[in-house]
């Protein structure tokens, strides 16, 4: 489980974040949705290390983690898996080399232990025998499912996915979401997932957080969004002409 606790965070005099107090459960899909510029990224990034609070705390399950020293942090990361929003692979490294990475810079195993593990995590994410390719010879669901299987190598215990189905076709973003709750059930990892994507937001939101303006506008879960009086969630789940006009519909028809 991790919990932010009031967090406030501003650049210069423009506050992007303002009280954040959410817990993220361990086991499940919890999506952080919003606009453009309602703070996720930002917040993903404090909750993941790579930016620190003005105030408030961030913990990984009894760990204070926004209070670590970097000796302390290194160990910490060592049980987090990131998936980034363009997959983030190495161009001149092949599918096996990136995937072997995190354990060449965290681990001290061998390269028999390296391989075996690289080869089950691509097994794990349906790409066994792909080891040689580059990323510029895959599709870009390929190279996102590297990204997954770079991820969690290390067997994470939290594992932080930025916009995991940008710029992916529709049949595709469903097999990444499909892959990525899997592996979250199989493997009772703490997701956390940043995403506009509606079809995510309602195929595998266990637990939604809205960010608007930099605050938390609406919680819950997939079951409720569309039965949501909240206006910013309304306004969210809605925001496309098509969906204004099945909503209208259905009101007409009951």
């Amino acid at each position: 489980m991790i919990r932010a606790e009031r967090i406030y965070k501003s650049f210069g005099e423009h506050n992007v974040l303002k009280d954040i107090s959410l817990t993220f459960d361990t086991g499940k899909n919890n999506l952080i949705i919003g606009r453009s510029g309602a703070g996720k990224t930002v917040l993903l990034k404090i909750l993941v290390g790579l930016m620190r609070p003005d105030e408030g705390t961030i913990w990984y399950d009894d760990v204070e983690f926004s209070r670590l020293n970097k000796r302390q942090l290194k160990t910490v990361r060592m049980q987090v898996g990131m998936l980034f929003q363009g997959s983030a692979l190495f161009d001149s490294m092949t599918v096996e080399e990136n995937v072997r990475f995190p354990l060449d810079m965290f681990t001290a195993q061998t390269k028999k232990e390296k391989d075996m593990r690289v080869n089950w995590c691509l097994e794990r994410v349906n790409l066994a025998g792909n080891n040689i390719k580059f990323p510029s010879e895959i599709s870009g669901g390929m190279q996102k499912r590297v990204g997954i299987a770079r991820a969690i190598v290390l067997n994470p215990k939290y594992l932080f996915c930025d916009e995991p189905n940008s710029g992916l076709d529709p049949k595709t973003s469903i097999l990444i979401d499909e892959l990525i709750n899997s592996i979250t059930e199989e493997n009772h990892i703490t997701t956390i997932i940043n995403t506009h994507d509606m079809n995510s937001v309602m195929e595998i939101g266990e637990n939604i957080a809205l960010l608007h303006q930099g605050r938390v506008a609406w919680i819950g879960n997939k079951e409720s969004v569309l039965h949501s009086d909240n206006p910013e969630m309304e306004d969210f789940v809605f925001a496309s002409p098509f969906l204004q006009r099945l909503r209208d519909q259905a009101a007409g028809n009951s």
